[in-house]
């Protein structure tokens, strides 16, 4: 079963064709950084715009490089929720189209879902159930995926996301967009005991993350500095933030496997490219024997092959939308559909 995948959630237009689940027959990812660098961060709107000048092109290119048309497609699957809201419409509305002139079954396709869904493409032994920690700009979740369309989650952050926390400290530090990805680098040449910073917990719930506190401590360290004159070694600086945000995800994601007895973890999301967190990750894994999956770095991020593995899963358990498909800003991994 061939499926013609769209992503338009945030910054990335990105459309493929994937076969049964697995197979990615083709990806073309149309990237926005370099426009939105210039801004210091994503703006929504230039975004959309982007959007609806890059759909076309990319899906041609998508079903052109895959070497099908449209006749050779079975369904087509779509990021319809969460994410900016402009930027999902214009995904959602030409996936409809392409429906209603084909006469395809649309695929609803929840964004959070096709990231973990990314790991069935590189690891074609992957199934359910497992436990998985969801990280990236703008989420922060451990989740029980007990099926391919049915998830509990366990934890998540109570204020920022991970991924938004490295952002916004890399920001504070002089570093240009995506500041995450140059936090990690920098941090490799400094040291992560040279600042103690806080691990903020959550009481009565040792599955969630807080990272807002984290955040703040690192930012006001950064101001009283240049308050005083002073100037803080960034790469110590990173070093001991990054060590410190990837001990609180390690922390809880283990305690949750430990307590909930199960010994397949996963991990998904951009902030899943992450290096400290991959190489904490396989080592606490190693030592207490529990079998790791992560994505490799070039699907962590946004793309529509994930969607397209995601689709298929979805397309079996009958997760199919009509013409009053519509984008949605906010919604649970683990929504219920009925």
């Amino acid at each position: 079963m061939k499926i013609l995948s769209i992503e338009s959630s945030c910054d990335e237009t990105a459309a493929a064709v994937v076969e049964n689940g697995r197979g990615v027959l083709s990806s073309v990812v149309a990237s926005q950084v370099e426009e939105h660098k210039l801004y210091g961060g994503v703006v929504p709107e230039i975004a959309s715009r982007r959007h609806a000048e890059a759909i076309n092109p990319v899906v041609t290119q998508a079903l052109s490089e895959a070497g099908v048309t449209l006749s050779d497609i079975d369904a087509i699957a779509v990021t319809y929720a969460p994410g900016l809201i402009g930027a999902l419409l214009v995904g959602v509305n030409f996936a409809k189209g392409l429906s209603l002139a084909t006469g395809l079954p649309l695929v609803p396709v929840h964004h959070l879902r096709s990231h973990i869904a990314s790991n069935y493409i590189a690891h074609k032994e992957l199934k359910p159930p497992f436990l998985c920690l969801v990280v990236s700009g703008g989420h922060s979740h451990i989740v029980m995926v007990e099926d391919y369309t049915k998830m509990k989650v366990i934890g998540k952050t109570r204020d920022d996301a991970a991924g938004e926390a490295f952002d916004k400290a890399a920001r504070t530090m002089g570093m240009p967009y995506p500041g995450g990805i140059m936090l990690d680098k920098v941090a490799e040449n400094g040291n992560k005991d040279a600042f103690t910073l806080p691990r903020p917990k959550v009481n009565d719930a040792p599955y969630d993350f807080s990272f807002s506190g984290l955040k703040t401590a690192v930012i006001n360290l950064i101001h009283n500095a240049k308050q005083k004159g002073n100037e803080l070694p960034v790469a110590d600086l990173s070093a001991s933030f990054r060590w410190a945000v990837v001990d609180c995800l390690v922390t809880n994601f283990l305690k949750a496997a430990e307590d909930l007895g199960v010994n397949t973890l996963v991990t998904a999301g951009g902030v899943s490219a992450n290096s400290l967190l991959r190489s904490r990750l396989t080592e606490e894994c190693n030592k207490k024997g529990y079998k790791l999956y992560m994505p490799p770095k070039e699907l962590c991020g946004d793309n529509a092959a994930m969607v397209g593995a995601q689709g298929y899963y979805e397309y079996l358990d009958n997760n199919l939308a009509d013409m009053s498909l519509n984008a949605t800003a906010t919604l649970p991994i683990d929504f219920n559909r009925e």
